[in-house]
């Protein structure tokens, strides 16, 4: 099996770099890429795992792109080394988000909720924090059942404690990953919420700019959408991928290679890499 998009707890997965690899291992992934979000930290632990254990390691990332009306993130995947201007980026956004995660613990406060943004960070080490810690510690103050509930009356977009952290332009973002040697994919494409109609009109634009593929099968999307981001990709020319967007217990919707409709993700999404 193959995966082509996962994290681990040097953004807002549940598992260390080590842990993720052995967890895939013992699943029978055979080639993974680590993609954590706006970060680059843990991908020397998750190579010198993942080699341990007689597996392929794709080196990657996931970055915020700034657009609406949906989210748009794109997976740099195949980094072919330490680049110091994608490093200097990436520092950028997690400045951001560290600032954009305060500001929604200050709306939090300013509504009544005793949320402690300090007490947050403490729980959660050095690791990354992200919208799905702030969730699940809602879940556990027992101001909503579960995550989903927190993001749908709070931190999705368009709720009212959701804060656009600062992202980066497309044509930057595809000129870092590149000059990082790798290859910009972009990641679940259902999650732009733009039409089919409009799709087609971008995804030319954007290949223009460098964009390199399409990560076609994702577990958030409906098997006949993917088909179909998979027959449109073909049409273009551009690379197709598929991953599981594993995140660990904190996403238990989401499995170690498998994908849409809870498909094994095969080798040839890895071929159609050309690597």
């Amino acid at each position: 099996m193959v995966d082509l998009h996962t994290h681990s707890t040097a953004s807002d997965g549940s598992y260390s770099p080590s842990v993720l690899m052995a967890k895939a291992h013992g699943l029978g992934v055979g080639t993974i890429a680590l993609t954590d979000h706006d970060c680059l930290d843990g991908l020397d632990e998750a190579a010198k795992a993942a080699a341990g254990l007689g597996m392929r390691f794709i080196r990657g990332v996931e970055i915020e792109i700034a657009f609406g009306p949906g989210e748009f993130h794109l997976l740099g995947l195949d980094l072919q080394g330490s680049n110091q201007n994608l490093l200097d980026a990436i520092k950028e956004l997690a400045a951001s988000r560290e600032k954009r995660n305060r500001q929604v613990f200050d709306l939090f406060l300013e509504q009544g909720y005793d949320l402690r943004y300090d007490e947050l960070k403490e729980r959660c080490g050095s690791g990354m924090i992200g919208r799905p810690h702030i969730a699940e510690l809602l879940v556990e103050k027992k101001i909503v059942k579960n995550k989903q509930l927190a993001f749908d009356k709070f931190l999705a977009k368009g709720r009212p404690f959701y804060i656009q952290k600062d992202c980066l332009q497309l044509a930057r973002a595809i000129e870092l990953i590149h000059s990082a040697g790798g290859l910009a994919v972009i990641a679940h494409p259902m999650s732009l919420f733009v039409s089919w109609t409009r799709m087609r009109l971008l995804f030319p634009q954007w290949q223009e700019l460098g964009m390199d593929g399409l990560e076609a099968w994702h577990p958030i999307a409906r098997v006949v959408d993917c088909e179909r981001l998979e027959t449109l990709a073909g049409e273009l020319g551009l690379k197709v991928t598929a991953g599981s967007d594993y995140h660990g217990p904190i996403r238990p919707d989401r499995n170690l290679g498998r994908t849409a409709g809870n498909r094994t993700i095969d080798d040839r999404y890895f071929l159609s890499l050309g690597r």
